[in-house]
């Protein structure tokens, strides 16, 4: 459902990928890009004039134009460097500041992610000193390393909620 604050790009993308089948139909594309409508983009729509839009193509444009504001403007890969583990912040909340600001880039930068991310991690951190000294290849393995890590951080948060009973 597009909502008029997301990605309207993104947005007609996804139609068009899940609407590939039936592309060459320009009326049911047209209906069913409606169903894909939020209340701020149907009332848009209601405010067209009749007949003004005769092709589905013309009625992105139309969308296009009006909703261009959401377009998502990639960050600058510079942008990682500045990402850091905050004192007293756990790695779940580091990872997900940093893999939210990375989906924002666009291109192929994984070994750029993988060399700031551990930078980015406090000096004595345990995966940060594990990055160190067994260097890793990939994001998907800089991934699990960091799964493994956030599931041990938040097993010792639950132990140290736990009260002991004495009998």
């Amino acid at each position: 459902m597009y909502n008029g604050r997301t990605d309207l790009v993104e947005h007609v993308s996804h139609f068009n990928q899940r609407m590939v089948v039936h592309s060459k139909n320009e009326t049911l594309m047209c209906m069913v890009f409606l169903s894909s409508m939020g209340p701020v983009a149907m009332r848009w729509f209601d405010d067209l004039r009749a007949g003004s839009i005769s092709s589905f193509k013309e009625l992105t444009r139309a969308f296009g134009s009006l909703f261009i504001m959401c377009s998502r403007v990639p960050r600058p890969l510079d942008s990682l460097l500045s990402m850091t583990m905050r004192e007293g912040k756990t790695l779940k909340m580091y990872s997900d500041r940093y893999w939210k600001m990375f989906n924002k880039i666009d291109g192929d930068f994984d070994n750029v992610a993988i060399r700031t991310f551990k930078v980015g991690l406090l000096a004595e951190h345990g995966l940060r000193k594990l990055l160190t000294g067994k260097p890793i290849d990939n994001v998907r393995q800089l991934i699990d390393h960091i799964d493994k890590y956030k599931r041990v951080e938040e097993d010792q948060q639950l132990d140290k909620g736990k009260v002991k009973v004495v009998f």
